[in-house]
């Protein structure tokens, strides 16, 4: 259960471990704060040299003003095939100034090859092609055989353009456009050396700019002026040819009026033509009448019955002077007999209206046939009058049509003649007048103040990027180092408590300091640290205090065993104190206690062939008591894990106030914990700056898997100079210093 919850918290204090601790990043920045402080002002003193050796460089500006409307006298825009009313228009004039052919006329009008700036022979090499040219003159000092180019001389003509090319590149280079967002402004900056030529450059660049436009639209106007006189040329010749072939074509027709004749045509056609139709409307009715008189032969009293017959006129009032004669014989013959000269009289006046009846009747049958023949006859000739003015009018329209289509062709040509000519007449007055689209609304002065370099700026700009590269340096140093050199350390990367620092001593290489360096008074320091690690561990187990202690470490080479000596050293001091060699693999305190290599230890204490007294050595300068290894047996973690081991060590523990134990390292081999399960507390030693913490977190979980925890860590071989610059441990390093001062007072 103890295990378990030990397990928790670490896991606990792990993840802590794992969020982010800007806590922890502060103390890293103070740790290293003299070192980022010092590097980032080394490197802020290198940029300001170099920035204090660069020449500056000036910026002078000019601002034009670009027309959208040009003050034209006539309408003629389509000449130029401009339009300054699409969204494209200022978008092409910022690139025209920004164009090489600007640029060429800047350089070819200031002469700026001539000036050493601008020289091509003043030109720098770079870096690259200085370290190409070198190493194949390497290559050809050490290789003759290979083939050497020889130089190319140009000629003065060619230098000349290479010269002007390499102004006009450097020109077009420091040269910025930058239109006024919302306005018709165009801003020209142009950087150099020279504050006096960098503000000609920028007023020359709208100058010519501006000759540039006007250059281009009299060159427009010439070209349109000899078109347009090339086209009149072809033009009034078409105009003459068209011409001549109408009047040819009245002649050779006998025309004068072609509309008039076109005209009484039409009309002597719709004369004919509504003669006609009356002609045959009237040879129907006759027709009609032609039909029912043959089909009822000579007989009178059918011809009398016919519709025709009675309604004509001459029958009708006959027919009204018999009806009345009738009438008046039957009234006489009430009055008179047939005998009577009245009656005889009204009979013959009636017969005499009868007979004229039937002569009336009979002309009109004459009559009738005669008008029916000479309507037939009329209608044949209106025919062939008609057919013939229709003949005559179509003919006069297809010499109409022919008329107006010369015509027309006479009127297009005349058209285009005059509107060419006009516009000739235009453009040769629009050459004489020169309208520019922009003018310069601020020409550029000289600067006074220097655009490049922003030396200060630029310093502290290097001094805040400097400091920052500083701080990553110190983070990522911090980051990448997974020893442990300070009790954030062990409680950040371990999750364990911090009980005591070693200092490191100097000593020769490959070799232990010295057995007694403890009683040195030479070396307090030394000495107050590990009795403040014995302080440590009496405070620690106060309620139950822990009398045998395990001294263990991750790997060799910690410096277990010195700490294990020394601890014993100062507890014996205070107690009666046993310490204890169990690292039966690698023995070292009978080496460092200058004991013979026969001596007896634990092993043959365990193994039952030596007793107590014979394995006890007594340390007459310390009072000490020890048991080291002995005879090195063949299966040492199988005497460790033995009953008798453990009787041993019970039975010790009654003898002895503190049992050291100098055990085996844990990741070694598991000697260290099979013996942990006799001791009261296990102290893990770690060597600073050393190991990586991962290994240390796998040899304490190792301990706790087996429910023993740890009671802390011992850091050992810290370098207290190193740490005092850095700020680290102040608190255990203050301390020592208050006891030097206290040993130094003391009256010698």
């Amino acid at each position: 259960m103890n295990a378990q919850t030990n397990i928790g918290q670490i896991e606990a204090k792990l993840f802590e471990r794992d969020t982010i601790d800007f806590g922890q990043y502060w103390q890293v920045i103070k740790q290293y704060k003299w070192r980022i402080l010092s590097l980032s002002s080394l490197l802020t003193v290198m940029v300001a040299l170099v920035v204090l050796s660069i020449t500056p460089r000036y910026l002078a500006t000019a601002s034009l003003l670009i027309e959208s409307n040009e003050a034209n006298v006539v309408s003629i825009q389509e000449i130029y095939g401009l339009d300054a009313n699409r969204k494209e228009y200022f978008q092409t004039q910022y690139e025209i100034l920004r164009s090489r052919k600007i640029a060429e006329r800047v350089v070819e009008k200031l002469s700026l090859y001539e000036l050493p700036n601008y020289d091509i022979s003043n030109k720098s090499e770079s870096v690259l092609d200085l370290g190409l040219r070198n190493l194949k003159e390497r290559l050809v000092s050490v290789l003759p055989f290979l083939p050497q180019k020889e130089p190319v001389e140009l000629s003065a003509q060619n230098q000349l353009v290479a010269a002007k090319n390499f102004a006009t590149a450097k020109l077009m280079n420091n040269l910025l456009i930058a239109p006024v967002p919302n306005t018709q402004i165009v801003d020209i900056s142009y950087e150099d050396e020279d504050p006096a030529l960098a503000a000609m450059i920028a007023n020359t660049v709208g100058d010519v700019y501006i000759e540039s436009y006007l250059q281009a639209k009299l060159e427009m106007t010439e070209k349109a002026t000899t078109w347009l006189n090339e086209s009149l040329q072809g033009l009034r010749t078409k105009l003459a040819m068209s011409e001549k072939q109408l009047a040819d074509f009245y002649e050779n027709e006998q025309l004068v009026n072609i509309d008039g004749v076109v005209g009484l045509a039409s009309e002597e056609l719709q004369k004919l033509s509504q003669q006609l139709l009356e002609a045959q409307t009237s040879l129907k009715q006759n027709e009609a009448i032609y039909k029912q008189v043959q089909a009822s032969g000579a007989n009178i009293t059918i011809l009398s019955t016919l519709t025709d017959v009675i309604n004509h006129p001459s029958v009708v009032s006959v027919k009204r002077a018999e009806v009345s004669a009738q009438s008046k014989v039957s009234e006489l013959s009430k009055v008179y007999g047939p005998k009577h000269p009245t009656m005889i009289a009204a009979q013959a006046e009636l017969d005499s209206i009868q007979n004229s009846l039937n002569r009336q009747i009979s002309d009109l049958i004459s009559g009738i046939t005669v008008d029916y023949q000479n309507a037939s006859a009329k209608v044949n000739e209106l025919k062939e009058d008609v057919e013939q003015a229709k003949q005559r009018f179509r003919k006069l329209s297809n010499l109409d049509n022919h008329s107006k289509t010369l015509q027309r062709e006479v009127d297009i040509n005349q058209q285009l003649y005059s509107s060419f000519f006009t516009r000739l007449k235009e453009t040769n007055e629009l050459g004489g007048f020169e309208s520019a689209n922009a003018r310069l609304l601020d020409a550029a002065t000289p600067p006074s103040i220097a655009a490049k370099p922003k030396k200060g700026m630029i310093i502290a700009a290097a001094f805040v990027v400097c400091l920052a590269f500083g701080i990553f340096l110190a983070l990522a140093l911090d980051a990448l180092n997974s020893g442990i050199r300070s009790v954030d350390d062990v409680e950040r990367k371990l999750a364990q408590r911090m009980l005591g620092i070693i200092p490191w001593q100097a000593h020769k290489k490959h070799e232990n300091i010295p057995l007694r360096h403890f009683f040195d008074t030479k070396h307090h320091t030394f000495s107050e640290s590990v009795r403040t690690l014995r302080t440590s561990l009496q405070l620690l187990n106060i309620d139950k205090p822990s009398k045998t202690i395990l001294v263990t470490s991750s790997v060799p080479k910690e410096g277990k065993s010195t700490v294990s000596i020394n601890l014993a050293f100062a507890l014996g001091q205070l107690n009666k104190v046993l310490l204890v060699d169990t690292d039966l693999r690698r023995p070292t305190l009978a080496k460092q206690f200058d004991l013979p290599g026969f001596q007896p230890g634990i092993a043959n204490l365990i193994a039952g062939t030596h007793t107590l007294d014979e394995c006890i050595v007594y340390d007459e300068f310390s009072g000490l008591d020890l048991i080291c290894a002995g005879s090195v047996p063949s299966n040492p973690q199988e005497l460790l894990a033995s009953a008798q081991f453990k009787k041993i060590m019970h039975s010790l523990a009654s003898i002895y106030e503190y049992i050291i134990v100098d055990s085996a390292p844990t990741q070694a081999v598991s000697d260290a914990i099979v013996v942990s399960n006799v001791c009261d507390s296990v102290v893990y030693v770690v060597k600073a700056d050393s190991t990586s913490h991962k290994i240390i977190n796998a040899g304490v979980s190792r301990f706790l898997n087996v429910g023993h925890r740890v009671d802390g860590i011992v850091l050992n071989q810290v370098d207290l100079k190193k740490a005092r610059q850095t700020g680290e441990y102040s608190g255990f390093y203050d301390q020592y210093d208050y006891q030097s001062y206290h040993d130094e007072a003391k009256p010698s």
